[in-house]
């Protein structure tokens, strides 16, 4: 079986979009795809619109999920990798910082500073991974039972 840690390391290096999971406050889900950064394997990072059904949802309930996998890969072939994380807006005063962080070797169409970021109609967000599982095939998991399942990775 492939080491799983960095099975999930490269699903998450190769991946530009993920799709966030939130709770309105009637408790029902939603999900969105937004393009993302990736620092450490801790933080997750993206712009949105702070009046954005899913930024309003983050935050009144900080507790996010997210799923990052290759949507373009054939039946039986892809990899996925599930997130569970808490989210929101980074505050004024440490967003030189994440910044930085959030933008380091991105595309510089793709990349903002503080000052860049006063005329954008979105804001940064971060999310700070708690628990991350990887998407197993069934026939690669090795039990025999040929069911795929979700298994408990440390980034």
């Amino acid at each position: 079986m492939t080491d799983l840690e960095e099975l999930a390391r490269t699903t998450l290096a190769r991946n530009r979009f993920m799709v966030l999971g939130t709770v309105d406050p009637s408790g029902r889900p939603r999900v969105s795809p937004v393009w993302f950064s990736l620092v450490d394997h801790r933080e997750v990072y993206w712009l949105s619109s702070p009046d954005a059904h899913h930024s309003r949802n983050v935050q009144d309930r900080p507790e996010v999920s997210i799923v990052v996998f290759d949507s373009s890969a054939a039946p039986h072939t892809g990899q996925a990798v599930y997130l569970e994380a808490t989210a929101g807006r980074v505050p004024e005063d440490e967003l030189a910082g994440a910044c930085a962080r959030a933008f380091e070797g991105v595309e510089p169409e793709l990349s903002f500073t503080p000052e860049s970021l006063r005329d954008q109609p979105f804001v940064l967000y971060q999310a700070r991974i708690t628990a991350a599982e990887t998407h197993v095939r069934g026939r690669d998991f090795g039990d025999g039972s040929g069911c795929d399942q979700r298994v408990p990775v440390r980034l």
